[in-house]
């Protein structure tokens, strides 16, 4: 099989980090945004986009709100699906997998990070639900800022996901639509990659 180029590699979560660090040399805003796909108690598909965080040895990771239309959904499910794609480098990752809560130390230290806005914000929305007004919720991020100060802990209703793969593919742009895509997949999480080239 001739997977070589931007394509070598036996490691695919390493393939997807080198590629991600390719476009955030050439991406104007947010390289590692992703559309995260998930589907609600009737099989009806949603899709948001969210920001990456991390690709660990093994997995993908991203934060949000556990309350969330996506939380809820995916903590019913397990499972997940999403795509990168950069215009500037003609090129996607598509990955869809099983699913898991990060909610240890990764999650606090990641959370510490953010700006405090962004802290006082977490606790302050309730995503997905309806909101009165954009003052609502401004009050709420003040009186948030009053009750913790500068250093409010991680909510617990807020962390990550970690989504490990069952599938990966990566795409490339080719000349009159002929485009080079090869997909990593696999049968459980402990069962070993097999690779094939994908027509067009």
């Amino acid at each position: 099989m001739d997977r070589t180029g931007i394509f070598a590699g036996e490691d695919p979560f390493e393939i997807a980090r080198r590629w991600l660090g390719e476009a955030e040399k050439t991406e104007v805003n947010d390289a590692n945004a992703i559309a995260l796909a998930s589907v609600d108690s009737d099989g009806l598909p949603n899709v948001r986009m969210v920001l990456l965080k991390d690709i660990e040895p093994a997995a993908f990771v991203f934060y949000t709100n556990y309350g969330s239309a996506k939380g809820q959904e995916i903590d019913a499910s397990g499972k997940a699906a999403f795509v990168m794609h950069w215009k500037s480098l003609r090129r996607q990752v598509r990955v869809r997998g099983l699913v898991s809560r990060e909610e240890g130390a990764p999650a606090d230290a990641y959370y510490a990070s953010r700006s405090l806005k962004s802290r006082l914000g977490a606790w302050a929305s309730e995503q997905s639900r309806p909101l009165s007004s954009r003052m609502k919720l401004m009050a709420e991020v003040t009186a948030i800022g009053a009750k913790y100060g500068t250093n409010p802990p991680r909510p617990a209703f807020w962390g990550g996901f970690r989504i490990v793969p069952l599938e990966m593919e990566f795409w490339a742009d080719g000349a009159f639509r002929l485009h080079d895509r090869f997909r990593w997949s696999r049968q459980s999480v402990d069962s070993e990659w097999e690779i094939s080239r994908l027509n067009p």
